[in-house]
């Protein structure tokens, strides 16, 4: 059996595309487990609205001082209540190209009897000021522990961005696959990013003022290796990329070349010369 999980509070008030996340990993999952928090907005009748039998709600409430160990916490929540033996996680504000999601679903049957490997990896393409662009430098991880077994002892670390194993917090050992995750969190219209950064002063109050300076601000910074895309978009985003389209979008600033960007460009120079990059973090160890 193969579990999706997912968790997601105010959905409507943040615009995340919480009803593409799930239909997303629903194409090939037995089951999609929510944990919906208790929200602001309509949040839950979005998600039950979704209208499959496959999907199971866990009503929580979040406590949301926790900063990082608040989507930690409410991840494991989710994991909790999975009935399979792999699952499949994705965060409220990415969605899984269908051609990834089928590429998991033959990876686990292919890998489920070696037991080195505990989780699955999908390539990231993250989305900056729209729809068009990505970012590609290396503050912006490339890949992520995405489908992990279930019941084995892996826990979301930090923030949930990834995992982790056991109470020494070993790095979770991992094969790569050619499935990729649209991260849609910095793509979104400028009067959800403003909200963002409303909703993230109340998580880490410790970075408010520099928060605030940015929700003050009616563009995102700059950034370097900013690159076009030209790709698709998974199918079950475009109708919440269309209406996107209809609101009035977040601008991103001119550019503004400091010296300390010159190593990004030395990295990215590195990475296309030889394929590695550079000072990578990883979760994960590849095996």
């Amino acid at each position: 059996m193969l579990s999706g999980f997912t968790l997601v509070r105010n959905a409507i008030n943040l615009n995340f595309p919480i009803v593409a996340t799930v239909r997303s990993v629903l194409e090939v999952c037995d089951e999609v487990v929510v944990n919906v928090g208790k929200s602001d907005d309509a949040t839950r009748d979005v998600v039950a609205g979704i209208d499959d039998p496959r999907v199971r709600i866990v009503d929580s409430v979040w406590d949301m001082s926790k900063g990082d160990d608040t989507l930690a916490l409410e991840t494991q929540r989710a994991m909790d209540a999975c009935r399979g033996s792999w699952g499949i996680y994705i965060q409220a504000d990415e969605v899984l190209h269908e051609t990834g999601a089928r590429v998991l679903k033959e990876k686990v049957a292919e890998w489920d009897r070696d037991e080195r490997v505990e989780g699955l990896l999908v390539n990231y393409l993250h989305f900056y000021g729209g729809f068009d662009r990505v970012a590609t430098n290396r503050r912006w991880y490339r890949r992520e522990v995405r489908c992990i077994r279930l019941g084995k002892n892996i826990l979301p670390f930090e923030g949930a961005q990834g995992f982790r194993v056991g109470p020494g917090l070993r790095k979770v050992r991992a094969r790569p696959t050619d499935a990729q995750m649209f991260h849609y969190g910095w793509a979104r219209p400028a009067r959800d990013m403003n909200e963002k950064f409303q909703i993230t002063q109340n998580m880490y109050p410790w970075a408010a003022e520099r928060l605030e300076r940015k929700r003050q601000r009616d563009t995102l910074e700059w950034i370097p290796l900013l690159r076009p895309f030209t790709g698709s978009h998974p199918a079950a985003a475009r109708e919440w990329i269309a209406a996107c389209a209809q609101q009035p979008p977040i601008e991103v600033a001119p550019p503004r070349f400091k010296p300390a960007h010159l190593r990004y460009y030395i990295s990215d120079w590195i990475e296309r010369l030889t394929g590695a990059r550079v000072f990578e973090f990883r979760n994960y160890v590849v095996v």
